[in-house]
């Protein structure tokens, strides 16, 4: 989970999240971002750590490929690759999914982990998003427990004439209006008031809202 950058959109879009991470300094980052997710430090090479069926579903950015390295004499790519997704494929409820954002060095590296993966027990496939791009491609192995479920079809794959292509835009800009889903800003203080909700309904200690919550204070306080 690094950081916890993804986990602000799956907390903004009002799910629970417990993030995992090899390195306490991303995890200290984490925490001094005040991410709500749960943090845990751990192996993901040594298994997912949970009761059956605990999780709805996995989401996982650049992350996968790194079990392919043997770092220490005693480990052995396979068996840390099966030991993973076994453990995650039992930590998921029936009916859900797994997508794995991963950057293998080659094919080799992909059909290892794809195996695995099917092995202990999922079902699902590559998709590939810009195919034809040497800097956009990008490729996502998404799993399904239980019933196979219908694949999404990567970006950047049909350009026929006169259809429109999808393609990410990068800008650094950052949205300052409400998006189309009506969300509000964040930092503002309606977001502030609703993240402070959600953290209450977690059982989390909040201050209590006054007039001065989410107020800019001025240059020179």
């Amino acid at each position: 989970c690094g950081s916890g950058l993804s986990g602000d959109y799956i907390s903004d879009e009002g799910h629970y999240w417990i993030g995992m991470d090899i390195s306490p300094a991303m995890l200290d980052v984490a925490v001094e971002r005040e991410v709500e997710g749960d943090l845990l430090l751990a192996d993901v090479g040594h298994g997912i750590p949970f009761r059956p069926g605990m999780f709805d579903g996995c989401i996982s950015i650049s992350a996968v490929q790194w079990l392919c390295n043997a770092d220490k004499k005693s480990h052995s790519p396979p068996k840390r690759l099966y030991r993973f997704f076994s453990t995650l494929y039992t930590a998921l409820a029936r009916g859900s999914r797994a997508v794995l954002q991963l950057y293998p060095e080659n094919s080799e590296q992909l059909e290892l982990i794809t195996a695995q993966a099917m092995r202990a027990g999922f079902t699902g496939g590559m998709v590939v998003d810009y195919p034809n791009s040497a800097k956009a491609k990008k490729f996502f192995l998404c799993l399904f427990v239980g019933a196979s479920g219908t694949l999404p079809k990567g970006l950047g794959t049909e350009c026929a004439d006169g259809e429109e292509t999808h393609q990410a835009k990068f800008t650094n800009e950052r949205t300052r209006f409400r998006n189309a889903k009506g969300k509000s800003v964040k930092k503002s203080r309606d977001w502030i008031l609703e993240k402070k909700e959600r953290r209450r309904r977690q059982g989390k200690e909040v201050r209590a809202d006054t007039k001065y919550t989410g107020r800019k204070r001025r240059p020179r306080f």
